[in-house]
């Protein structure tokens, strides 16, 4: 009894979490990262829904999505796949079409990021009503885990970068583990141009600009469990590519 009286309140205020989990090639992770944010929602009450967007992966991983909806129920798994791989942005912008939530969980389907972190988002959020909340690996007790000295060494390089030239007002500038209020989400998607990995950092930059306010909390990011890492030299290329038109033009 003392427990649905616990689950209760988050029921009642009527907020609702869509995730957004774009994916590609994640047939062997898509089961735990599902089955992790069902249960961290689950013992917390929250209302939610896990929208994915697969962009035609050849491992079967809409297959493996497809039963998952049997087990869970197609009221929180919920379909939307694309013909082609076509962008991180464009993966966010096709999610948020279908969301019924007020509130957008996006985070990465490879494991990287652990739901457990997901209240401790929503706490933060009640606690300054901020238009988004973001995690954070460079703050209190975050950190990288599973990447060898030169990840760790481009991660960091991007974020000194990042701060020096942009001032954006946040730690962690190229994560992808945010709660944002919807409407801030979709305003912010209007005005971002960036593709791949500098769409992170120019959704914190524009997030400054239109003065939205951010919390920050501090989350453990570890290196996928199953596949391969999807960076490489050409995405590095376009990250400072991307940073050098930021700053020309914010």
């Amino acid at each position: 009894m003392a427990s649905r009286k616990a689950l209760q309140p988050n029921r009642v205020n009527g907020d609702k979490y869509s995730v957004l989990l774009p994916t590609y090639n994640e047939r062997e992770n898509l089961p735990l990262i599902v089955w992790l944010l069902v249960k961290y929602f689950g013992e917390n009450g929250y209302h939610y829904e896990i929208i994915v967007i697969d962009d035609r992966s050849p491992d079967g991983t809409l297959e493996v999505a497809e039963q998952l909806q049997k087990i869970y129920g197609e009221d929180k798994i919920l379909l939307r796949p694309r013909e082609k791989k076509l962008g991180l942005g464009t993966a966010y912008i096709h999610g948020m079409r279908h969301a019924t939530g007020n509130f957008i969980i996006i985070m990465d389907a490879d494991l990287s990021h652990h739901p457990k972190f997901i209240p401790q988002f929503i706490k933060k959020q009640k606690e300054g009503d901020y238009d988004l909340v973001s995690g954070t690996r460079y703050q209190g007790d975050g950190g990288v885990y599973g990447w060898d000295l030169r990840r760790k060494l481009i991660s960091r390089g991007a974020n000194f970068l990042t701060q020096v030239l942009l001032r954006p007002g946040a730690s962690d500038l190229t994560g992808s583990f945010r709660l944002y209020k919807k409407k801030v989400l979709e305003s912010l998607v209007e005005r971002c141009v960036s593709k791949g990995y500098v769409f992170q950092m120019e959704m914190i930059v524009r997030a400054r600009q239109l003065n939205y306010t951010i919390g920050e909390v501090p989350i453990s990011f570890v290196d996928r469990v199953y596949g391969e890492s999807k960076l490489g030299g050409n995405e590095i290329v376009s990250f400072v590519k991307g940073l050098l038109t930021l700053f020309a033009t914010t």
